[in-house]
């Protein structure tokens, strides 16, 4: 796992290394265990690389990068792992291609040799990477499938540069801060800024499963290279259901193994989150049986507030498995991350459930380097309770669900995570909206509030065509049945611009390595091809997933619904925390009031606190934003903001 970045120059103009070196210093967190560059000879395209590296597989110094073929002609930074890279060097080197290292990172190398940018179908992975080919003077980027490591990248004249964090790009002085006013709608409607925009006018995101070449005159060509399955045609109407089950838990099975098993090679140590809940638990499971040793598992809680910790059950699950296990406690105190948890993610970020993730991340990678996660089972298995209240929306009617939203309306809503009132009030409002325009509702944050957040100005600028993203990936679903087609729209959108985006800037600043077994890609292509019923079947979510694993599952934990990796801020924003969210948000002084209705938010302010209504999310949102404004400030009169201590 490492950083990467790099400059491209079209007019001839040498590439300055300072900028370089300044541009890869910035990702050190990314890869602390070395550096390196790479400079092209005088030419009518120069180009520059810059890597920071995080030993993992090959701890020698025939790993370092940029690497380079026999010849030199073409030069690679790579960032992520290729699960699959044994068997192709296996094939390579059978094909005449001579190693001289035992990465993967040289695999890519001799591979595009062999097929050119086809080469990224065959990789199997999470990866983003920069290639150099010098007989042809052009760079080719890729990001992998899923989405799980990052690429951003800057166009301006004749130059472009590329690196694995934002922040870098702005470390070159051509690249501009300037704030996005077309992504901060998108921002405040879903809790994050889609690929391919960002929060900086002049910067860009490769989206997931995209590759990018770059020409040698500085014309660009972007594609995808991927998407998820559909379900196969007449799979609902096959055998018997305890038939096809048995054939399918057993194929689950095989296929988890091996992707759990892929995931384990490392020559540094390696460990496991473990929240308590299904997927966690079976990785941890399978690690188990796969190890020698007892697996080292981490899990964190929080204080005070027991309907938000699961730490009784993770330990049931290391005590199951015995494994070596540690845990953590979260204090209200812990919001003071979020400075570093804006300068992680360069932004504001909406998911306040980074705080946990970003301190459970510093708490493993002081004993491990490498953990494996359980992101992906409920993306994958409908885990969570928006999909089955998506289905109970399409069997009420739309004219009922109106109705009932405008009584629930008028409750106040009660104090606690499960009361049914706000649960309610929740489903209802969106009940009777397009399956799109639920689940960004029910996932997003202010939602059709928006126009009345937003300051008059921006509202009048806001490119409102861009803005119903999912309704658009939606019609690219094709005709899935209803399941599906929310499954497929999910994993285009919350997993990997919410939920992999804070699971990869969270631990990357601790320059630990994140692997998620549920985002293999065989796996993942097996299970979007599973027919709806096997997902939820009478009422029951992630069906499959529990019958296979049965096994792996302690009986607490084997029918559990899911808690959520949330933190209790409301409590926190009435209690602890109550200052320090009036201070910044009523203050007449706020920088946020450039962009939005500042009497709007005192409103939600004040009903908050009050008790009168929850709206923990939406005023974190605000909160992040306003200290994102803060410390830009800060950055561009020179002050450095660390992503950690």
């Amino acid at each position: 796992m490492c950083g990467i970045c790099g400059v491209i120059t079209f007019d001839g103009t040498p590439v300055d290394s300072d900028v370089l070196h300044r541009m890869t210093a910035t990702l050190a967190h990314r890869g602390p265990d070395g550096e390196g560059f790479y400079l092209s000879p005088p030419g009518p395209v120069r180009v520059g690389l810059g890597h920071r590296r995080l030993k993992i597989i090959d701890l020698s110094d025939a790993a370092t990068q940029p690497m380079t073929n026999e010849d030199e002609t073409l030069w690679l930074v790579f960032n992520g792992e290729i699960y699959n890279f044994r068997e192709l060097r296996e094939r390579l080197a059978s094909s005449g291609h001579r190693f001289r290292s035992q990465t993967d990172t040289e695999v890519i190398l001799h591979l595009y040799e062999e097929v050119g940018a086809a080469c990224v179908e065959q990789l199997d992975g999470m990866f983003a990477f920069a290639l150099w080919d010098a007989r042809r003077r052009c760079v080719f980027l890729a990001r992998d499938r899923m989405g799980k490591k990052p690429l951003f990248y800057s166009r301006r004249g004749d130059r472009f540069a590329f690196a694995s964090e934002a922040k870098a790009l702005l470390r070159h002085p051509e690249i501009p801060a300037d704030v996005s006013t077309a992504a901060l709608p998108l921002y405040f409607l879903h809790g994050y800024v889609p690929a391919p925009r960002t929060f900086y006018s002049d910067i860009a995101q490769l989206p997931p499963a995209h590759a990018m070449l770059i020409e040698a005159d500085g014309r660009t060509r972007c594609w995808p290279y991927w998407d998820p399955p559909a379900p196969e045609a007449g799979s609902e109407n096959g055998r018997r259901h305890a038939e096809r089950d048995a054939d399918v838990r057993a194929e689950l099975r095989r296929l988890l193994t091996e992707a759990v098993r892929k995931r384990l090679m490392s020559d540094v140590p390696l460990g496991a989150f473990l929240s308590g809940g299904i997927d966690s638990t079976i990785v941890v499971g399978l690690m188990s049986r796969l190890l020698k040793a007892p697996v080292k598992t981490f899990s964190i809680g929080f204080a005070g507030d027991p309907s938000f910790d699961e730490t009784a059950y993770a330990r049931l699950a290391a005590q199951a498995f015995k494994t070596d296990h540690t845990e953590f406690v979260v204090e209200p105190e812990a919001v003071s991350v979020i400075d570093r948890l804006i300068a992680a993610h360069d932004g504001p970020f909406a998911d306040s459930s980074a705080i946990p993730m970003y301190l459970l991340a510093q708490l493993t990678r002081r004993h491990v380097t490498v953990a494996l996660g359980g992101d992906g089972g409920d993306e994958l298995f409908a885990g969570y309770e928006r999909f089955a209240a998506g289905l109970l929306a399409d069997r009420i009617p739309a004219s009922l669900s109106r109705l009932a939203w405008r009584l629930l309306e008028r409750f106040p809503a009660p104090r606690g995570r499960s009361h049914w009132i706000p649960r309610a009030q929740r489903f209802f409002r969106f009940a009777a909206k397009t399956a799109a325009e639920r689940l960004a509702g029910w996932a997003g944050v202010f939602g059709e509030d928006l126009a009345r957040l937003l300051s008059p100005d921006l509202v009048e600028t806001i490119p409102w065509e861009e803005l119903p993203y999912p309704q658009l990936l939606m019609q690219r679903a094709g005709a899935r049945p209803p399941l599906s087609r929310q499954l497929y729209l999910n994993l285009k959108t919350y997993l990997p611009e919410d939920l992999l985006v804070k699971a990869d800037r969270c631990t990357m600043a601790w320059s630990l390595e994140l692997r998620s077994p549920f985002l293999d890609r065989e796996f993942v292509e097996y299970a979007m091809r599973l027919p709806d019923h096997m997902k939820i079947r009478r009422g029951q979510t992630k069906y499959i997933l529990r019958q296979a694993f049965a096994d792996l599952l302690p009986g607490p934990l084997a029918t559990r619904k899911k808690m959520g990796f949330g933190v209790p801020l409301a409590s926190w924003f009435r209690g602890p925390l109550r200052d320090y969210l009036w201070d910044h948000l009523a203050s007449p002084a706020a920088a946020y009031r450039a962009y939005a209705d500042g009497s709007y938010v005192r409103t939600l302010l004040e009903e908050h606190l009050a008790g009168t209504r929850d709206h923990a999310h939406r005023l974190w949102a605000v909160l992040t934003f306003e200290r994102w404004l803060q410390l830009s400030v800060r950055r561009q009169a020179g002050a450095p903001l660390a992503t950690h201590p």
